[in-house]
């Protein structure tokens, strides 16, 4: 859908005769149905500031102008559209308007960059990153620019931005992003001028914007063949056992509810290390191929960045990203606009959408509305916000109210722990989650160690992960999160002065868990949920104790910049216990969860004395039931300094 579309000269018209934002807001009306004169006022600056570019006797007078092109199957909307011919091929175009006027470099991570937008300083992806992402978007699902061979050709324009020495928005770190998008500042609309010219320089004899935004979405086989080359021989997405049978059936009725135009609705349940992210990852790769419009979805961005990162071998953002969404992406989506949607971690699924959960009516049924084909990959023990609504009932309610079919599976068998469901059990037990059969058993395999000081937990998973880079320190919640001042790790948020103990939260929230040097920096439930290692150190923090034979939660000891528990003080105030049986069961989940993401071994440092103690009793009955060896026996006790 476009906006506005005219020619080079109709366009300028428009802008000098002031008729531009009249005609921008009543074709806003007519094709969106909402707006605002203020919305559209925003504009007026960067319009004409691209009016001015326009306006260069080279550029052909004929050459094709769009303003606000929403790339179908997205929300994201292209600024400014220049078609035209340049002797040899079709080419658009892309130009990507901000209204910055300073920038700072975030650094160690990709593509991003800090700037003040709504009152404050935010980090977002580089103008550059911006414009060539979109530009790659429209490339690798626009049948029209596929078949008919349309160049695209990404830039973004600064207009405000007064290019200083040494500036940060072209610092060297967005060297390879600047190549695929230039980026023009204040003072260089010549040079702007030159890069179009570049490429228009005749006509729009094609009707390349209507080609465009009529085209049909099918994924290019570039796309598909770069997926195939980057799955195939990946031995962290094979598939086993269970996980391909229901892999298969998956697939089986995405193509025939595709081919039918039977909606169906497919629910996937299975606890921690079961394989569900493996199947989503091959699901969305593998339907890909079959030329489908298929989404990796998750509410967390961690498992979206670190999974394609791992789908792709390297941290640089790339085509790849785009497939990778948020749970709040769907809230303007058409009925059936999607093919399938690939929901995973469903039960982190909030009600509300966007920065304010002031956008949509429920995630998990803009989901089902929105896709003909939709699978959630589920586990509601693993519930860890007052926000978290998402279950297998409310999966079925929605998919009843839209007249879809419900296919359900269970995944049981265990690869992550050791592969042990005893210890999971053992640790419900122990948290006193519910009651097991393994109250006193465990897997003789997983590494369990209970430390007495945190210092040496952590020297401990840093020498592992000198191995593979497959180890980390996680921690509860329950210390201040910085928003500002945190640009490296000299800044110590979690401290225990008893045990002259330091260490900072994740400086990167979304490839932390596979970034070379951030083993030194402790995650949180929100940057490795859906996520796993060989080892885990967790910090269990003084939100849980032990105290008269009793594992206690205590929800005033979660930090303030934690969100996970936000409205509980108020709900406290109306029914206290109703607060307190709902804060215990998303703290208790919380620690369930941190202390499941080790494959081979999780330690911990409890900071309420009478919690490690209590740990390591249930651990030694453990190893009694066992019948250990000595030489294992080592391995389960911090030495005491």
């Amino acid at each position: 859908m476009i906006i506005y579309e005219a020619s080079k000269t109709e366009f300028i018209s428009d802008v000098t005769n002031e008729l531009l934002v009249e005609r921008l807001y009543e074709s806003y009306q007519q094709k969106i149905g909402r707006t605002s004169k203020s919305e559209i006022n925003s504009w007026e600056n960067s319009l004409y500031r691209m009016a001015n570019v326009m306006q260069d006797q080279e550029i052909p007078d004929d050459s094709a102008v769009a303003i606000e092109f929403k790339i179908p199957n997205t929300s994201k909307r292209v600024d400014f559209l220049v078609a035209g011919h340049d002797g040899k091929q079709d080419h658009v175009v892309v130009v990507e308007l901000k209204q910055w006027s300073e920038a700072e470099k975030v650094t160690g991570k990709d593509a991003l960059i800090s700037t003040y937008l709504g009152g404050g300083k935010r980090t977002v992806t580089h103008p550059s990153y911006q414009a060539w992402s979109y530009a790659a978007l429209i490339e690798d699902f626009n049948q029209n620019v596929q078949d008919q061979h349309i160049l695209l050709n990404p830039c973004a324009y600064l207009h405000n931005y007064r290019k200083t020495e040494n500036d940060p928005l072209t610092d060297p770190h967005y060297a390879d992003h600047i190549a695929k998008a230039p980026v023009f500042m204040k003072g260089e609309i010549q040079k702007l001028r030159d890069f179009i010219k570049k490429f228009v320089r005749f006509g729009d004899r094609n009707k390349l914007i209507y080609q465009i935004e009529h085209g049909k979405i099918r994924p290019s086989k570039s796309l598909q063949d770069s997926l195939s080359s980057l799955l195939k021989g990946n031995q962290e997405f094979v598939l086993i056992d269970e996980q391909k049978v229901f892999y298969e059936e998956a697939l089986s009725l995405a193509l025939d509810s595709i081919k039918t135009g039977r909606k169906r609705v497919m629910v996937i349940e299975g606890g921690p290390g079961t394989g569900k992210s493996v199947m989503a990852v091959n699901l969305l790769v593998n339907l890909i191929n079959e030329e489908l419009t298929a989404l990796y979805v998750s509410k967390n961005s961690a498992p979206r960045n670190v999974y394609a990162s791992k789908l792709k071998g390297t941290l640089k953002k790339t085509q790849i990203d785009n497939l990778f969404k948020g749970s709040g992406s769907f809230t303007e989506s058409e009925k059936d606009e999607f093919d399938v949607l690939i929901i995973d971690e469903a039960h982190r699924l909030n009600e509300k959408s966007g920065l304010f959960a002031n956008l949509g009516e429920n995630q998990v049924k803009e989901a089902i509305r929105a896709s003909k084909f939709t699978i959630f990959f589920i586990d509601e023990n693993q519930k860890v916000t007052l926000k978290d609504i998402g279950s297998i009932d409310l999966i079925k309610s929605y998919t009843e109210e839209m007249n879809a079919e419900l296919i359900e599976g269970k995944l049981t068998s265990q690869f992550r722990c050791d592969g042990s469901d005893a210890y999971i059990a053992w640790l419900d037990d122990v948290l006193q989650i519910r009651e097991t059969a393994n109250a006193n058993e465990r897997s003789v395999d997983y590494d369990f160690r209970v430390y007495e000081d945190p210092n040496h937990m952590l020297t401990d998973i840093e020498e592992l992960n000198k191995k593979n880079n497959k180890s980390r320190m996680l921690a509860g919640y329950c210390w201040e999160w910085p928003k500002n001042g945190r640009n490296n790790t000299l800044h110590k948020d979690i401290e225990i002065p008893e045990h002259n103990f330091k260490i900072s939260w994740n400086l990167s929230d979304s490839i932390w868990a596979i970034e070379q040097d951030s083993v030194a920096e402790a995650g949180c439930i929100h940057t490795s949920q859906g996520l796993e290692f060989d080892y885990v150190g967790v910090i269990i923090g003084p939100d849980i104790r032990f105290e008269d034979g009793e594992v206690i939660t205590d929800f005033t000891k979660r930090a303030k910049t934690d969100q996970s528990l936000k409205g509980v003080k108020t709900i406290a105030k109306k029914d206290p216990e109703k607060a307190q049986a709902i804060a215990d069961q998303i703290i208790r989940n919380t620690y369930r969860t941190l202390m499941t993401r080790g494959q081979k071994g999780c330690f911990i440092f409890c900071t309420d004395p009478e919690l490690n103690t209590y740990f390591r009793e249930r651990l030694n009955k453990a190893v009694d039931y066992e019948d250990l060896s000595p030489s294992r026996m080592d391995i389960v006790a911090d030495p005491k300094p």
